[in-house]
Parts: structure tokens; sequence; C-alpha cells
């Protein structure tokens, strides 16, 4: 079965593309709109698009949160886990041991994944320091769940720089894919959850990849007088 009957996915699905899923996404959101204690990061890259037009449509600030995907040695796109900022490392054990990935490989590839992270984030804030989150609801958002370590990491991660309150919410996840997420995270909003998941891609009839400068620009339409730690 493709679709939960009791669900509305057949009248969401598929997104135009990822503006549409954030605004549909945003509706979702509502409770948390004009708060001056909620911020919403965006997943870099695909997330951000997602994030933009959430936080536009809540009238809250947006920022992006860097992780990097870990992937097996063999195939970088097969994620077994991710980094994320302030050294959070989290791995799926159910992916490294069915492909008997070594604990040197293990190590190199993050090594790589961290480098890769330090780099984005410095091409995306160029120095700007990031949002306070102390205290804060923050919202981590993305442009759909595949296997959950980048959102996992990105929750482990915004959880110790002191957020009151962490909600996950993406357009799309699978159906039965987001109950380690669930453990992990205040709350998980989804605004459909199919049955039959192969791919985030397949959910949106535009899935362009995002550009770097396209996250730069985006980002870069937030206001100035947002405020940031020091």
């Amino acid at each position: 079965m493709l679709f939960r009957e009791e669900d509305e996915d057949l009248e969401v699905l598929p997104f135009v593309d990822r503006v549409e899923a954030g605004r549909v996404l945003a509706s979702r959101l509502s409770a948390y709109a004009g708060r001056d204690d909620v911020v919403v990061l965006g997943l870099p890259r695909g997330g951000v698009p997602v994030a933009s037009a959430v936080a536009g449509a809540l009238h809250v600030p947006i920022d992006v949160f860097v992780v990097s995907k870990l992937g097996t040695p063999w195939n970088r796109e097969l994620a077994m886990g991710a980094v994320a900022e302030g050294g959070v490392q989290v791995l799926d054990l159910s992916i490294v041991r069915a492909l008997g990935v070594s604990e040197e490989d293990i190590q190199d590839v993050a090594a790589a994944a961290r480098k890769e992270l330090e780099y984005r984030a410095e091409l995306y804030c160029g120095g700007r320091p990031p949002l306070e989150l102390v205290g804060k609801t923050v919202i981590v958002v993305d442009d759909g769940i595949a296997t959950g370590c980048s959102i996992l990491a990105a929750v482990a991660a915004i959880r110790r720089r002191k957020a009151a309150r962490v909600v996950v919410a993406v357009p799309v996840a699978p159906a039965f894919g987001c109950s380690a997420i669930r453990m992990e995270a205040d709350e998980v909003i989804s605004v459909a959850e199919p049955e039959l998941f192969l791919a985030v891609s397949q959910w949106y009839q535009d899935f362009s990849q995002i550009s770097d400068e396209d996250v730069r620009s985006l980002l870069d339409r937030s206001a100035p007088s947002i405020p940031r730690a020091a």
C-alpha cells in the first residue's frame, strides 16, 4: 500500500518544490508563529529553502545548521552516520555492522566529514555569529528524512547549545522511519508519511540541486538585527 488510508498524503504529494513544501509545513507549525523564543534552523543544502519558507510564514528568525553525512567507504551516498557542529557524531550501527565497516574506515570518513563541515560553516556564515539558541525553541527543518542520521546529529548538537525545546519539522518522511528521532526530539512534525518510501526526491515534482550560492542568498535575506551568540 502506497499511502495510509487515514492520511491526507494523496492531497499534498508530490510537492511542487521545496518552497511549496515549506509553506505547507508552516501551516502545521502555526502554534510557533510570531514568538520571540522561536528560531528556525535549516539543514543545508536542501533544507534551507524549506526552512526559509517556514520562517517567513511564521515570522521568526532563520539560520543554517551545518551537518555532514558520513557516507560508507564504498558508496558516499549511503549514509552510515553524520557529524554536526560541536563535535557531535551519530552512527547507524545497523548499517555499519551489516556492511562490516571497520573502525579505521569510520575514523577516516569522519575526519573528512569534519573538514567538509568546517568548510561549509565558514562558507555559509562567513564569520557571522550563529543565532543564540539558549532557552529557545528550535525548529530543525530539512526537505525530508531518509536515514535520519543528519537530523539526529543536529538535534544532539542543538541540545548542547542549551536549547529549551527541539522540534523536528519536515515535509515528508517514511511512515515508520521517525521512531529514533521522536525519542530524541521534543516533537516531530511531518506533512506526509507515505508507506512506500524509496527516496526524498520521489515526493517532489522539482527536486533541483540547491547550490551553495542559493543557501547564502537565502541566509543573507534574514534581518541583520536578529540576536546572535557572542
